[in-house]
């Protein structure tokens, strides 16, 4: 059974030195790990990529961007509090609250909570030459140790948007142990980030330039995007025995009609879909599933932790639930769709939609090292094997882990 899956399994040494504090000077002069469909392993350079895939794929990227989440505010005593925004609650979309002037409320987690009593907390910011005085108010308690803060500045001819970029900073993983560098800035974003919303940022997209999709398009790539918000949740550990004792974070998503006809046209002409990072393969592959609910006439437009395991909401047809997206979407009348997903992807999982995967290097005993695994032994009655023997092989190959570190092109087996 899924949920007896031991994390223990899906341990490894990584030692602090392999993590990548920075990244390459160039994007994709990183280094690249091919795993083959018959489980082979070459050495490759990650501007390689557009020649190591099947013809004519459609490839799917996260254009999610990575907001200045981090704000650290003095009280007059000297204490420093940082607010770290997690996500919008008034107004709750994420395009509105980056456009409200003069007052919005975040969901957040506050370091240095215990010095934070009733009293708002202020800070003076120039934008665009104008002076203001931007204040942060305590509110409820909310689950997970985080709060409810109301953002309020007194100009309301300036958007949260702005206040967020001129007060905070780029919120880089806790795992590379040091701040934030004004290069990581830019480092931190992909080149095709355009959404504003993500607390962390979709890595695998981190090595792309514009002259590997220009070798893309030259291999008649069709290249697709939708918007997944990276949430804090990401990094969160497993702690307890077994995965089904885990939590796994809720995100939120936004995908256009056209992908979805882009995935239907896919599946009927058997071209191969590649997915850009894992955050790209939670939403193609929590698509099917929300297709599933709307047939079976549910409202609530989110997949659920256990879904794919559960023979009553996993048995029905990939093509038939994306078409039903595609019908809820016209008696609506809109053209893009906005879920959210806490879907669990680990072996066992039955795969619809991603046929190959470029991703990153992953953290021991992280849910991402589990959908790695289900998505590498798939097939095979060994599960569990393919992922340990490509990363002994970066191991000993001296590649660079985790968000700025090295890639891998994944085919399973």
């Amino acid at each position: 059974m899924v949920q007896d899956i031991k994390i223990a399994d899906f341990d490894y040494p990584l030692p602090d030195g392999r993590i990548a504090s920075h990244p390459l000077a160039r994007r994709d002069a990183c280094r690249l790990l091919l795993s083959r469909p018959d489980g082979q392993l070459s050495h490759r350079r990650f501007s390689e990529l557009p020649n190591l895939l099947p013809p004519s794929p459609l490839m799917v990227c996260n254009n999610t961007r990575v907001i200045n989440a981090r704000m650290a505010f003095h009280k007059s005593s000297g204490a420093r509090i940082e607010v770290f925004l997690l996500e919008p609650l008034d107004p709750s979309d994420y395009v509105l609250a980056f456009q409200c002037g003069g007052r919005c409320v975040w969901k957040c987690m506050v370091g240095n909570l215990k010095r934070w009593k009733d009293a708002p907390l202020i800070m003076t910011l120039n934008i665009g030459g104008r002076e203001l005085q931007l204040s942060a108010r305590r509110l409820e308690a909310l689950d997970g140790n985080a709060h409810a803060v109301e953002f309020t500045w007194n100009d309301h001819d300036v958007t949260f948007a702005s206040v967020v970029d001129a007060a905070g900073r780029i919120p880089i993983p806790p795992y590379l142990h040091r701040e934030s560098e004004d290069t990581d800035a830019d480092d931190y974003q992909t080149v095709y980030s355009e959404i504003k919303g993500s607390v962390a940022a979709p890595t695998a997209g981190l090595h792309f330039t514009d002259d590997v999709f220009a070798s893309l398009r030259g291999h008649n790539a069709d290249i697709r995007y939708l918007t997944l918000h990276v949430g804090a949740g990401t990094f969160q550990p497993v702690k307890s025995d077994t995965i089904g004792e885990h939590p796994m974070h809720t995100e939120t998503f936004t995908v256009e009609r056209s992908l979805i006809e882009a995935l239907l046209q896919a599946l009927a002409l058997h071209r191969p879909v590649v997915a850009v990072g894992t955050t790209s393969v939670r939403t193609l592959e929590s698509l099917p599933y929300l297709g599933a609910a709307v047939m079976r006439g549910r409202d609530e437009l989110k997949v659920g932790q256990w879904e794919p395991y559960d023979p009553e909401t996993s048995c029905f047809d990939t093509v038939a639930s994306l078409q039903a997206l595609l019908g809820y979407m016209d008696a609506n009348h809109i053209t893009s769709l906005t879920a959210s997903t806490a879907i669990m992807i680990a072996p066992g999982f039955r795969w619809r939609l991603v046929d190959v995967m470029v991703t990153n290097f992953h953290q021991p005993q992280s849910t991402l090292l589990l959908l790695v695994s289900a998505f590498l032994d798939r097939d095979s009655d060994r599960p569990g094997t393919q992922w340990r023997y490509i990363y002994d092989e970066a191991l000993k190959g001296d590649y660079r882990f985790l968000s700025y570190g090295d890639a891998c092109l994944l085919f399973p087996k």
